[in-house]
């Protein structure tokens, strides 16, 4: 049953200067998330321009990514407090004028501590864009506005890959930063002439969640660092891992009680009662974790196994982010008529997502770009199909008043759940790629007849031995090491993509026990008495 609020705001009417402006929040929502991967895509070229160490350029994503999820929990209470166009603005300029000050910096500490603030004004648009779409948008098109925010996850990181071979291999590596100018001023300005202007709203500030702030921005950052340079400094085996996990669950544990008594909180915590919203939480995580079966991996294979630049495999990339501008906006077409299940949509994207996955544990060395098509049309599918049924039910539950709780909670749940989904991946096929390259050299030393060339002229890298068992050649045995490297890293990315598919009976779960029955937004005005 949809929650009915007790009172909501009076609604502005819906005009086309309205409407741009929400195109203004959504480009820079989605500017946001192109300049956070197409960074980290071109990490190497950012090193080498400004002369910094691969251990110290790892805390340029880390920084940013530790301090664009903290922005995700406090951006949408300034938001109310100091007014939505205001503050969008405000974020908007700072986001803009850090990326142009970026690429003029040549000290690795001010550039990290720049790339940081960026991160603060990065990571509070996405949250402004949801709570637009919940605040100002009519029933009719509601669900439009929540397809327009999906792009966040769908469009933009997909989109990443070709821009980023564009600014470095073909321009300058300065653009991959300067590339937020002309969205950022367009967005302003569709923001700035489109938006209502909100009153000041200080008293709040008598009543701020001060302790809150702290103890849940602090405990996040702190947790987002473990994840991100966990892998690289041995996890529980370094001081500064330990030390800071260690300090990030109590101060999440503090918060999260705090949150629970607060007044005026960040979070609030009861709303978890309510099924769908809970199963919207939940199940955001595990498809932006399914999500990676069509980017990570593809984008894996390629790099490790088939040598390729960025430009090469971009093609696949945009095989999944381009087609969004129009699946999302159909999806969401679909889920406005009445007869239609949102629950019943998700579990065929979930069908679809399986399938990929499932076509991805087939994979071998002989896979070209073609062999992947069929994979990313089914992610292209698949993947909008399921968020946007997750928003459409978890949305339905919450009243106008109670969008910017809505709002905080599911980008922190999205942002920091990104980044989780990357690190497990990551670790995952790291690990698993260790484990079938030691089988494969253990069962390649125990059968060595397997690597013997019947003559000298017949030695090759998958025989680099001599009957005599003697080695032929240095660069026969240097490529046999290399058959071994890519023949485990497929097996991993076999393994991965199997492992995947359990998240997918996980959500599959949680949608046959959590949700209950959901009604599009317009059917609820048009018929109220079939409301249940």
């Amino acid at each position: 049953m949809n929650a009915k609020p007790a009172t909501a705001p009076a609604p502005h009417p819906f005009t086309l200067r309205l409407a741009l402006g929400l195109v203004g929040v959504l480009i820079a929502a989605l500017t946001s998330g192109l300049n956070d991967r197409v960074s980290d895509i071109a990490l190497a070229d950012i090193r080498a321009a400004i002369g910094i160490s691969y251990d110290q350029g790892s805390w340029i994503i880390s920084g940013y990514q530790a301090a664009e999820v903290a922005a995700m929990m406090i951006a949408p209470w300034f938001a109310v407090t100091l007014s939505l166009r205001r503050f969008t603005l405000g974020v908007s300029a700072g986001f803009m004028l850090t990326g142009i000050l970026l690429p003029l910096v040549r000290d690795p500490t001010l550039f990290i501590t720049l790339r940081v603030l960026q991160g603060l004004f990065g990571g509070a648009l996405p949250p402004m864009l949801m709570t637009v779409a919940l605040r100002f948008l009519p029933p009719p098109f509601k669900l439009f506005g929540l397809a327009g925010y999906a792009l966040t996850a769908t469009f933009g990181p997909n989109m990443a890959a070709s821009l980023a071979s564009l600014w470095t291999d073909h321009v300058s590596w300065m653009m991959v930063f300067w590339q937020v100018v002309p969205l950022m001023l367009i967005a302003m300005l569709l923001t700035g002439w489109g938006l209502p202007q909100d009153p000041l709203r200080p008293e709040r500030f008598q009543q701020i969640d001060l302790f809150g702030m702290v103890t849940g921005c602090s405990g996040v950052a702190l947790l987002i660092l473990v994840l991100t340079q966990g892998e690289r400094l041995d996890w529980l085996n370094s001081p500064l891992i330990t030390g800071m996990l260690l300090t990030a669950l109590p101060l999440l544990l503090v918060f999260l009680i705090n949150e629970w008594f607060h007044p005026l909180p960040l979070f609030k915590l009861q709303m978890l009662r309510r099924p769908n919203l809970a199963h919207g939480l939940l199940g955001l995580a595990c498809v932006l974790i399914l999500g990676l079966s069509g980017s990570a991996l593809p984008s894996a294979y390629f790099a490790q196994v088939s040598g390729f630049r960025t430009l090469e495999f971009a093609p696949l990339a945009l095989a999944l982010g381009l087609p969004q501008l129009l699946i999302a906006p159909l999806i969401a077409a679909l889920l406005n008529i009445r007869w239609i299940d949102c629950r019943w949509m998700l579990t065929a994207g979930v069908g679809l997502l399986v399938t990929s996955c499932l076509l991805g544990t087939q994979i071998t060395s002989d896979w070209a770009r073609q062999n992947f098509w069929l994979l990313q049309i089914l992610q292209a599918f698949g993947q909008p199909m399921i968020i946007l049924p997750i928003l459409m039910s978890a949305t339905s539950v919450v009243a106008p008043p109670e969008g910017p709780f809505a709002s905080a909670m599911f980008n922190t749940v999205r942002g920091f759940s990104s980044i989780a989904a990357s690190t497990l991946v990551e670790v995952f096929l790291s690990h698993r790629e260790q484990f079938h390259s030691s089988v494969l050299i253990n069962q390649a030393s125990s059968r060595s007849w397997l690597m013997t060339a019947p003559t000298a002229s017949q030695a090759s890298s998958s025989l680099p031995l001599l009957p005599d068992g003697s080695i032929s050649a240095a660069d026969n045995l240097s490529g046999f090491a290399t058959l071994v490297r890519h023949q485990a890293t497929i097996l991993g990315l076999s393994d991965s993509w199997l492992m995947l598919t359990g998240f997918a009976a996980c959500l599959l779960l949680l949608t046959a026990i959590l949700p209950k029955r959901v009604w599009p937004p317009q059917t609820l005005i048009q018929n109220p008495s079939r409301n249940n």
